[in-house]
């Protein structure tokens, strides 16, 4: 028989909220502060192209990728270095792109249900993401949140989600995890021994050859 439910775990980005228009707010967000701030950056780096940077970056720094803040300054600096501008003004960038990352727009159905899971059950964040639930002004409904940039690692690797387990006292079988991703989130949490909930937004078909959630 199946141990009861004693505690959740929550995916954010693209669960309980889209990311793509945050991605979209972000970039328009950046580049007419760079507009203002650093015209030759704008110049030299219209969305597209910061767009371009940043996949280079983030593919020169493997090491780095649990950690999508960092990779995101860098790519700040990279873009003010190259345009013969000033990096120290990548601090002020990032604080815009720090605000457009932590401005959501939830899912109808996410955050009454958030809401009404949390007044029963713990509920932690698991995430590979860089949202903030304080900034966002959710933190109060979580326990606390784990992100892949603390940890060291993302998921689907078990050491996170196992981190989590040890976090809120429980045995990854009395454990739910929520996500919309079959093999990061699904697939993640089953390896590690926790019970999974897949939710589908529709941003991604399940994987041919993965078991059913």
């Amino acid at each position: 028989m199946n141990a009861t439910i004693r505690a959740i775990t929550f995916d954010l980005d693209d669960t309980l909220w889209p990311f793509a228009p945050i991605g979209e707010r972000i970039e328009t967000a950046l580049h007419a502060w760079f507009i203002e701030h650093s015209p030759r950056t704008a110049e030299r780096f219209p969305i597209e192209d910061m767009r371009k940077l940043r996949e280079r970056v983030f593919a020169e720094f493997p090491q780095h990728a649990h950690d999508l803040g960092l990779l995101r300054r860098l790519t700040i600096e990279r873009a003010l270095r190259e345009s013969g501008d000033d990096p120290a003004l990548a601090s002020a960038a990032y604080a815009i792109f720090f605000r457009e990352r932590n401005r959501v727009d939830f899912y109808p159905d996410a955050l009454d249900g958030l809401q009404r899971i949390a007044a029963r059950l713990p509920v932690a964040a698991l995430t590979n993401g860089n949202a903030d639930l304080a900034a966002i002004g959710i933190a109060g409904l979580f326990r606390f949140q784990l992100g892949a940039r603390e940890y060291g690692a993302a998921k689907p690797d078990a050491g996170l989600f196992h981190e989590a387990c040890h976090r809120l006292g429980f045995a990854p079988g009395e454990i739910l995890h929520v996500g919309d991703h079959p093999q990061m989130d699904v697939a993640g949490a089953a390896n590690a021994g926790l019970r999974s909930c897949w939710i589908d937004r529709g941003d991604h078909a399940w994987p041919d050859g993965l078991p059913a959630a």
